[in-house]
């Protein structure tokens, strides 16, 4: 796995632009148009299962569910940029993510933040 598998973000031509931050620099709020998430629950597979399991007694990273929570991360992130683009947005600003165990099936991933539409100042 190279390291395009352990990744995300956005490309360059994203019509939403999403930052950590509380605002982006060169460019003023224009309007908060409020909270929004991309939520996704993923359950694991047996073959990682297993593989986790073993490498556990061993020590070590456990790629296949690293491989699987990135994927569940950016299934996430293209939901909130999905339902801020809905709205009306171009950018979310305070982008979080919240992950949580869901039921001991599989993993809940919530990306979250504040949509806005931002101008260049």
């Amino acid at each position: 796995m190279g390291i395009e598998d352990f990744g995300g973000g956005q490309t360059p031509q994203a019509d939403v632009l999403v930052v950590t931050t509380n605002d982006v620099p060169g460019h003023q709020v224009t309007q908060v148009i409020g909270e929004v998430f991309g939520l996704t629950v993923r359950s694991r597979h047996i073959g990682s299962q297993i593989g986790a399991g073993l490498k556990s007694m061993i020590g070590g990273e456990l790629k296949g569910l690293t491989k699987t929570l990135v994927e569940t991360r950016n299934q996430a992130m293209e939901r909130l940029v999905d339902q801020a683009r809905a709205r009306g947005a171009n950018a979310v600003l305070m982008m979080r993510f919240d992950v949580s165990e869901a039921a001991d099936v599989g993993t809940e991933v919530c990306a979250y933040g504040t949509a806005a539409v931002i101008s260049r100042s």
